[in-house]
């Protein structure tokens, strides 16, 4: 794509609304907004506009609101108009399509976002921040967009980035003093300066774990005997009724999966028929998908009869989950239970709560819900992380053997080669092109 072209695209989802905005950007931006629209008596930076559409003729077609963003005080850091119509598909593709006969071109996947970038208006995790964020479906993911937008992560690396260079500095004056055969860097201060920096990337990249589930959401599996209350504790948790309830044991013959959110953070609840021994051939493969549903989830519900109490069969369904335990029914008349086992009645709502939180603790550290530290959210700035991690490591051998600084240097330049591909400061052009094809077009 040539940057210095006039894009012009449709903003706003497909389909039709109240208001519909047409983006245009780059040098001729004003100039072709003023030939699509009636003569303005007057057009100033940052003031809305009312003036008419118009057709090729020069017709009137629709009344618009036309705004101007002027350079370099605008989204994309160029000169930017946004015309915002009637919101009538064929309203909008008239005015991009005459748009691009007045001298513009149709704008890219992302490249509003990626011209934003490119003229340093935002660094690369403020714009994948923007892609999280348009496509968020909880509230909570909105929020973690947001923060990631606002530069959290960015923050959170830019202290590592200064210790970084300060230990190179260190070395390279080292090398430029060497004649001198003064030491100014021992290996015993290299070492002490090396390991915090070391430290901070890994508790970064380590963020991922979480920052996946964040972004993409986990899946949790119910399983456990028939009839101990699995699908109504699912239709619970999914405050709907999605699966069939009964008093008959083994209703459930195949797994039922249903999108939720807790605690703002996307999960497919997958509820199982129940395991026991069985003669069936239906019944048997619905037992064997409940076995994959369990090894496949990121996370497991063993559910048992809290007025049954705690059984040799259900003893022997745990070693299939290493995660929570709920006794269901406990408003009925109550059994011995295990100690670690959540009480909760799927039938009243007694215990939901305290699973919920259970279950958000189990997939999280405690408190990074309410964390606002920046945390990574994409495998592509994970898997940098990783190799700079391997480069530590290599500088770290380097200063235990004494290795000349200038091959030490190696190392610790390939980790910040690294550390600044996750902020875009050394990002190749076929990455970016793959990142930002990845956007809405108008964005």
């Amino acid at each position: 794509m040539n940057l210095k072209d006039t894009i012009v695209a449709i903003s706003t989802p497909p389909g039709r609304g109240g208001i519909g905005v047409v983006r245009i950007s780059g040098d001729d931006a004003v100039a072709v907004a003023r030939r699509l629209v009636a003569p303005l008596e007057s057009f100033e930076p940052r003031f809305a506009s009312l003036t008419y559409l118009l057709d090729d003729a020069g017709e009137r077609i629709d009344e618009v609101v036309v705004t101007w963003f002027q350079r370099p005080r605008s989204f994309t850091a160029e000169d930017v108009v946004e015309i915002s119509c009637h919101g009538s598909p064929v309203i909008l593709r008239h005015c991009v399509e005459r748009a691009t006969r007045l001298g513009a071109r149709l704008a890219e996947p992302g490249e509003f976002t990626l011209r934003a970038y490119l003229r340093g208006r935002i660094d690369l995790p403020q714009a994948e921040a923007i892609r999280d964020l348009i496509e968020s479906t909880t509230l909570y993911q909105a929020k973690v967009a947001a923060q990631q937008l606002g530069g959290s992560l960015s923050r959170r690396m830019a202290p590592l980035k200064k210790q970084f260079i300060d230990l190179i500095s260190l070395l390279e004056a080292g090398i430029d003093f060497a004649e001198d055969d003064i030491s100014v860097a021992p290996d015993s201060e290299l070492l002490a300066r090396l390991a915090p920096i070391r430290a901070g990337i890994a508790r970064l990249e380590s963020s991922f774990a979480f920052g996946r589930i964040v972004h993409e959401g986990f899946s949790l599996a119910i399983i456990g005997r028939p009839n101990v209350g699995k699908s109504s504790l699912f239709n619970a948790l999914l405050e709907q009724d999605r699966a069939i309830v009964t008093d008959i044991p083994g209703t459930t013959r195949d797994t039922v999966s249903e999108s939720a959110a807790i605690a703002g953070i996307p999960v497919r609840l997958i509820d199982t028929a129940g395991i026991r021994e069985s003669s069936d051939p239906v019944e048997s493969l619905g037992i064997e998908r409940s076995h994959q549903a369990s090894a496949d989830a990121d996370l497991t519900v063993l559910v048992f009869d809290a007025s049954v109490g705690w059984t040799e069969e259900d003893q022997r369904l745990r070693p299939l989950t290493t995660h929570l335990l709920v006794a269901n029914k406990c408003d009925l008349t109550a059994q011995e239970i295990p100690a670690d086992a959540i009480r909760v009645s799927a039938q009243s709502g007694e215990g939901l709560e305290v699973l919920r939180h259970a279950i958000v603790t189990a997939i999280s550290p405690e408190g990074t819900l309410e964390a606002g530290d920046g945390f990574l959210t994409s495998l592509r700035q994970k898997n940098l992380l990783s190799d700079c991690l391997i480069d530590l490591d290599r500088a770290r051998v380097a200063i235990e053997n004494h290795i000349p600084h200038e091959m030490l240097l190696l190392d610790l330049y390939a980790a910040l080669r690294s550390m600044d591909g996750v902020s875009g400061a050394t990002t190749a052009d076929d990455i970016l092109n793959r990142i930002f094809s990845t956007f809405c077009i108008g964005k």
